[in-house]
């Protein structure tokens, strides 16, 4: 790769591992940003396929009912994530780390895509502080 970070979320980049997930929930740190709360674990490359990210995204039926609003802001937040997560990744190339990640949606009400980018702006940010 020539240094770019391409703006795709590839299925590499997906978390579906039921191990990895229990150990996520398990052990991982947490934070929120309304309307998002991050769930973040630094694991071994060992651990994962490939180093990076791997992030999956939860958007609670008991707080949005209808299944075409959770597919709506699931897809909202996977776009913020797809377009912001240049610098985290950039960072954890640079420590050869790898990162599991799990946004879960907190509010009860639809929410605009700028007001969901705005979580995610602080949520990586802060991630990348901690972590990277």
């Amino acid at each position: 790769m020539d240094g770019k970070i391409r703006q795709t979320f590839p299925k590499n980049e997906r978390l579906c591992r039921k191990r990895l997930i229990d150990l996520l929930f398990s052990e991982g740190l947490s934070f929120v940003a309304f309307p998002l709360r991050v769930i973040y674990l630094p694991i071994d490359e060992k651990e994962m396929e490939t180093a990076g990210l791997s992030a999956f995204v939860s958007v609670p039926k008991k707080k949005i009912k209808h299944a075409v609003d959770r597919n709506l802001l699931r897809r909202r937040i996977r776009e913020s994530l797809r377009l912001r997560k240049g610098s985290l990744i950039r960072s954890l190339n640079e420590k050869e780390g790898s990162l599991l990640l799990a946004f879960i949606y907190l509010d009860r009400t639809i929410t605009t895509y700028s007001v969901i980018d705005g979580g995610m702006e602080k949520l990586l940010r802060f991630i990348e502080e901690k972590v990277a």
